[in-house]
């Protein structure tokens, strides 16, 4: 038997972000896809009224903050992380009264709302950079441009540096208008802001504050590692990973091009400046939530410190990219102990299981792991942050030529059994919807027994609990099980005990939870279980293959 403890310390208020029961730490963040939630018009496309519309869903659930992908005006080359006005919402979605209104009825339901904010780069087609291009001051250098360099060897001017694309190719395209190159890290069509402009900084500040006095209450930053490039453009190493293209984004390291020092001091002044502007005013947090795909060391240092914060946290991927299906005990343990052994101390964990970049989870780890993934977002120390549909146990949509990879985990709401899953009033959907919402669909999991949607509503209700929100972390890992609980001096004990194998497995919870009583209560169980909630057992647990439950005194 393996057993490792974890204390989750609880500083007390000597800072504001060591309150323990601000929203945004014993929340549930929950991510809406807006194109694909509700469609209230019957154009096939989801937009801001249908997400009004559906608000109740989120309260019915518990949860206690909706996360918008991008709603910003743009082309959607890149599916509106291509942002050609960053003050105001895309047609396709609907006006800025549309999102008061959504704001409105959100603040109704005590549901707070979080924005994406997409910093790094905008699309070709704002005025910023159609103004940089013919160098109208003050948009002259909003932008990275560079002469270039003249090659040695042919005396034909080249690319700055051999920087490669997230989205393969060359960061660097030639504008015959200007006559210089412009970087961009992502897509042509998105060319990246330069933030050792001052007046960047101000700029988005300025953006900011704009939907912050429409009521926002935080913001997901996107691709934040690529904020900041090395000022000197020098060339990056080669990876030598096999079989992998030139052209290819992992064809080299990136020491260059993200997680700059800088970087970290953009997060952190944006921090400084919500803080200052608006939390020191009327104590009410916007949060920053980052997203970081780097190393662990990395990851951790967008919190900031004590005296310079940055993120209020930055998101945890380990769920998405270091466990699924092939995962075992131990592996799920190393995966929680990666993260919670190394964030710095007082600050806010959390949990993410998947997103719009990534296959669902019933694709990752199996539909008969649902449950159990979402007993570890929701009852691990820390904020929870679910996507859109995983409170169904949604699935990936197989496509014979999606116009994006990650279109399969993009598929409309499933909400019922009626024309397009009562998504839209219209048979013709942005993305195909799945037909498996003739059977996974709101209404019916709502009616059934025994449901994913059941599950999740109780696993939110006991995030609600003292243990759950302040309590200790111990991991125990019995053979093919693995298990933890949730521990606070004078409050109910939660003890979560998964089976990772595809065979029936008996564990004893005497040793490793000596708190739980003889004959625990049943909290929750996974649809796959004989358990139902409510019922005594004993602590000498037998569990059938990929079963997991919840117990408590």
């Amino acid at each position: 038997m393996f057993r490792v403890a974890v204390a989750v310390a609880l500083m007390g208020a000597v800072l504001a972000e060591q309150d323990p029961l601000d929203w945004w730490k014993t929340t549930v963040v929950y991510q809406v896809y807006p194109r694909s939630f509700k469609d209230s018009n019957g154009d096939g496309n989801g937009d801001l009224n249908g997400i009004t519309e559906k608000l109740d869903h989120l309260k019915d659930l518990g949860v206690g903050a909706v996360w918008l992908s991008p709603i910003y005006k743009s082309p959607m080359v890149d599916n509106g992380y291509d942002i050609s006005d960053f003050y105001d919402v895309d047609p396709s979605f609907g006006t800025l009264d549309d999102f008061a209104k959504l704001k409105a009825r959100a603040k109704e339901l005590d549901i707070m709302v979080v924005l994406d904010f997409v910093p790094n780069h905008s699309s070709d087609e704002h005025e910023w950079f159609e103004k940089s291009v013919q160098k109208i001051e003050p948009y002259t250098d909003y932008y990275v441009w560079h002469d270039g360099k003249i090659d040695p060897d042919t005396g034909i001017r080249v690319e700055p540096s051999n920087w490669i694309s997230i989205f393969s190719g060359s960061m660097w395209t030639w504008n015959d208008q200007r006559q210089q190159y412009y970087l961009h890290q992502f897509g042509v069509k998105q060319p990246d802001l330069n933030f050792r402009n001052p007046a960047v900084m101000e700029e988005m500040k300025n953006v900011l504050r704009f939907w912050v006095d429409r009521g926002v209450d935080g913001f997901r930053v996107d691709a934040v590692p690529h904020i900041v490039e090395d000022a000197a453009f020098t060339d990056e190493e080669r990876t030598n990973y096999p079989g992998v293209p030139p052209t290819d984004y992992n064809y080299l390291y990136h020491v260059h091009t993200a997680n700059r020092p800088e970087t970290y001091d953009v997060i952190k002044e944006w921090r400084s400046f919500l803080d200052g502007e608006f939390k020191d005013k009327d104590n009410h947090t916007r949060v920053i939530m980052t997203e970081v795909y780097a190393s662990i060391e990395e990851t951790m240092a967008y919190y900031g410190n004590d005296t310079n914060p940055g993120a209020y946290f930055t998101f945890n991927f380990n769920l998405v990219n270091s466990a699924g299906s092939w995962s075992t005990a131990n592996d799920f343990n190393n995966v929680i102990h990666s993260w919670v052994d190394n964030i710095p101390e007082g600050k806010q964990s959390n949990w993410v299981a998947g997103n719009h970049d990534n296959s669902r989870v019933a694709n990752r780890y199996g539909t008969n792991m649902v449950d159990a993934v979402n007993m570890l977002v929701t009852l691990l120390p820390g904020t929870a942050v679910t996507y859109y549909g995983e409170e169904l146990g949604m699935e990936d949509l197989a496509m014979d030529s999606p116009s994006d990879n990650r279109d399969p985990e993009r598929t409309p709401f499933q909400w019922d059994n009626t024309t397009s899953a009562g998504f839209s009033t219209s048979n013709v959907t942005w993305l195909p919807v799945n037909p498996n919402y003739k059977d996974l669909n709101l209404v019916n999991e709502k009616a059934a027994e025994k449901s994913h949607y059941h599950v999740y509503k109780q696993l939110l209700q006991a995030r609600q609990e003292p243990a759950i929100q302040q309590g200790s972390l111990h991991t125990n890992v019995i053979g093919d099980v693995f298990s933890f609980s949730r521990e606070l001096e004078g409050a109910t004990i939660f003890v979560v005990v998964m089976n990772l194998s595809d065979s029936e497995q008996t564990v004893d919870l005497e040793a490793p939870y000596p708190s739980l009583p003889q004959s625990p209560l049943v909290h929750t169980a996974s649809i796959n279980s004989n358990l139902t909630q409510g019922q005594r057992v004993s602590r000498n647990l037998t569990l059938g293959p990929r079963e997991a439950v919840v117990l408590t005194s």
